[in-house]
């Protein structure tokens, strides 16, 4: 127990903070502007999904989104991302720094609050970032836990927020599956932690029943019965 107490506190101290905060919050769902349901209007889009396959026949994945208050098209020819005005039917080209700042503002929820400083990220993503969504801009919020927000430079989406409490939360969860980089859970280690666990809590139990067993067993006298003689007779 000496071995894996120290593991038994982290564990006990990292799955209470992943359980006791809302995973919501923690995915930073908080952060966004709630999405308006039907909000793209169809006078935004004179450019039709045929017009769109008829110029880009090979053109996968696409979607219309709304990109401040203007209809997009975003789609991969390939490994290339495109972005498509809607009305016009016009390449747009890559997301510059201004842009990407009025598109992470549109989204953020806080309205009052100012963007900290911003990024370009193109060839190392943070260890919060999947690097399959390079390039992207980073743009740092001056609020409460430094909110994060990732837009794409490519298609102008949001592909991610952070803030501090999913960087714990993400801290938290590879000190919980005893994987510190990969955080993969089925790692060696973890494994061998867990029999080792198992056995000292197992032993733990028998060594509990037999002192519980053994104060409430009666105990026999070992005190010999004194014999006493009459010396008179």
């Amino acid at each position: 127990m000496l071995f894996v107490g120290l593991q038994f506190m982290i564990w006990t101290i990292s799955g209470a903070y992943m359980v006791i905060l809302d995973i919501d919050y923690i995915h930073g769902d908080s952060l966004v502007t709630p999405h308006k349901m039907n909000s793209i209007k169809p006078s935004l889009v004179n450019f039709s999904i045929n017009d769109l396959f008829t110029q880009y026949p090979n053109a996968k994945n696409i979607e219309l989104n709304l990109l401040l208050n203007q209809a997009v098209y975003s789609f991969s020819i390939g490994s290339k991302q495109v972005l498509l005005n809607a009305k016009t039917g016009k390449i747009i080209p890559p997301i510059t720094e201004g842009y990407a700042k009025k598109i992470a503002q549109s989204l953020y929820i806080n309205k009052n609050n100012k963007i900290l400083n911003t990024e370009l990220l193109t060839d190392n993503a943070p260890s919060e970032l999947s690097s399959r969504h390079l390039p992207v801009w980073r743009i740092n919020f001056d609020d409460f836990a430094s909110p994060t927000f990732y837009i794409s430079a490519q298609t102008g989406i949001l592909v991610t927020k952070r803030h501090s409490f999913w960087r714990i939360f993400d801290w938290m969860f590879s000190f919980h599956v005893m994987d510190y980089i990969e955080e993969d859970v089925s790692n060696n280690l973890l494994r061998v932690f867990a029999i080792i666990s198992l056995i000292s809590s197992l032993f733990g139990m028998v060594l509990t029943f037999n002192i519980f067993f053994n104060k409430r067993s009666p105990k026999k006298s070992s005190h010999k019965k004194k014999v006493y003689i009459d010396e008179a007779s």
